[in-house]
């Protein structure tokens, strides 16, 4: 397995993954990645300051990814993106590694991180509490997944 940025050509790979781990936990609907405008075009959308995507790749297949955005109207607040896997990364070490290269970099441009997640999704939020996540009451304000009902924060 190799852990590298994302490149132009993983575009539609990407695109792929989200959407086979959105189908696989229902969360194929409005209100959450499913619906992002952008999401087929991930290199361009995290060639941004304060932002970046990576993604593990096996046998030139990408098999989860995850990255660090901004949240508009919180400077030093970023955003956990986009963590999915498929299930031949899940117990591999994958999220750990993504999570870890993700976290360095947010502490070089921010001082908290957020994420939003499904409460259905078990693993990931007992993943993410594991982590030293802490779980909110509430989403920050004017977020985009208004079908998101799980919040966590991260001093970094």
């Amino acid at each position: 397995m190799q852990l590298r940025e994302i490149e132009e050509r993983d575009n539609a790979q990407v695109e792929s993954l989200i959407r086979t781990c959105l189908i696989e936990f229902g969360a194929d609907k409005p209100g959450t990645a499913w619906a992002d405008p952008a999401l087929g075009d991930f290199y361009r959308l995290y060639h941004q300051d304060g932002a970046k995507y990576w993604v593990v790749e096996k046998n030139n297949k990408v098999i989860a990814g995850c990255g660090i955005g901004p949240v508009k109207g919180f400077p030093a607040i970023c955003e956990l993106q986009k963590m999915y896997a498929l299930p031949e990364a899940r117990g591999t070490g994958a999220a750990l590694r993504l999570l870890d290269v993700c976290l360095a970099f947010a502490q070089l441009h921010y001082e908290q991180c957020y994420l939003e997640t499904l409460a259905s999704m078990a693993a990931a939020n007992k993943f993410y509490k594991k982590h030293g996540f802490v779980q909110l009451e509430q989403p920050l304000a004017g977020t985009e997944h208004f079908a998101c009902d799980a919040w966590y924060m991260k001093a970094l």
